[in-house]
């Protein structure tokens, strides 16, 4: 891995394949699927997903459920006579206690500790007012919010769903459902686990039909999953921590299909990535029901100790979650398919097609 660099995980992507819209109809997605010992490709649609499953699989998913993380702000404590008046953009990306949350702020640059920022309602009252607390870099804020009866029912109502940066447009109604699964639960991304966008419950349904077992995790996607990499060598990679989740009843559900040899299917990267944490914290011991976060980083020569198969979408080039990919399918596969998905004009990324590995 330490021979590998960034720049190597790089592949042409015209922008006009970058999806802005999802498909009109849920679950509409053409899905290309890899045989990751053979690099054999077929060209397949996502509402035949659940034939390539197998009775006595496991598939997990992750129940996260996007927060509206977009605000905005105006500034109640200007010191500064050059400092702009307009409205401020505030990104909240991680708790941090009780009505304390980090978040990327912008611009940032004049927005200092000690201020105090409040956040309008559409009828002109402030729903929330937040003082910062620390500032870090890249705009990055630590703000303490004051109490409120119900902060979350305030984001329901001031705040927009943080469609990802690829994403030319300002969110509408609408994405509130698309930018969100059918079966989300736990509210706590501000970025959605994307693969899981594609799947509706009559496809739930026909896959539970085909003796497949259901499962879920929890991991709370933060902004990290869009973050440039600031560094040339692979083996310099440092991840952003996640909150996640481990109930017991999966934590069983896993353990025996390990035990019983059966193929564990992971939906989405975030899956993978709490998988294969907790199968490296347990070191070979059962799972245990439990909470935490990970920064686990996967990139190629790391050994899967859980995950058989993964459907994921298309990443973005030179990201983590494309080395996780590689990981799994190897590097020259994976970026062969990425190509073939290229000249066949799959969609790319949150809003686009998937690909099903096995």
């Amino acid at each position: 891995m330490s021979s590998l660099r960034i720049s190597d995980f790089d592949f042409h992507l015209p922008t006009e394949l970058i999806a802005q819209q999802p498909p009109e109809t849920r679950g509409a997605s053409r899905m290309l699927v890899m045989d990751r010992q053979t690099g054999t490709l077929s060209d397949q649609l996502f509402a035949n997903s659940p034939s390539l499953l197998q009775p006595g699989d496991l598939l997990i998913l992750n129940d996260s459920r996007v927060i509206p993380a977009r605000l905005y702000a105006r500034r109640t404590t200007i010191r500064d006579r050059e400092a702009p008046t307009g409205r401020i953009e505030v990104m909240l990306t991680e708790p941090q206690g009780e009505n304390r949350w980090r978040a990327l702020v912008k611009p940032g640059r004049k927005v200092a500790v000690g201020e105090i920022l409040a956040f309008p309602a559409s009828d002109g009252s402030v729903a929330l007012e937040a003082e910062v607390l620390e500032r870090g870099e890249f705009g990055d804020r630590l703000l303490q919010f004051a109490p409120t009866t119900d902060f979350f029912a305030a984001l329901d109502r001031i705040g927009h769903m943080p469609l990802p940066p690829y994403i030319h447009r300002d969110d509408a109604d609408t994405d509130r459902e698309r930018y969100q699964t059918v079966f989300s639960h736990e509210r706590g991304s501000v970025a959605a686990p994307t693969a899981g966008l594609h799947f509706t419950p009559q496809i739930l349904e026909a896959i539970q039909s085909r003796g497949v077992e259901i499962a879920r995790i929890t991991l709370h996607v933060g902004l990290g999953t869009f973050a440039p990499l600031r560094v040339e060598r692979v083996d310099e990679v440092h991840l952003h921590r996640e909150r996640y989740t481990l109930s017991a009843e999966t934590a069983s559900a896993i353990n025996k299909a390990h035990t019983e040899s059966r193929r564990i299917v992971a939906v989405g990267t975030t899956t993978v990535r709490t998988l294969e944490h907790c199968a490296l914290t347990a070191n070979g011991a059962p799972l245990q029901s439990h909470s935490g976060s990970t920064e686990i980083f996967i990139s190629p020569g790391f050994e899967f100790r859980l995950v058989g198969a993964l459907l994921t979408n298309f990443h973005l080039p030179q990201s983590s979650l494309l080395m996780l990919v590689s990981a799994f399918a190897g590097r020259e596969h994976v970026l062969a398919a990425y190509n073939h998905a290229v000249a066949s004009q799959y969609r790319f990324f949150s809003y686009g097609d998937c690909m099903f590995l096995h």
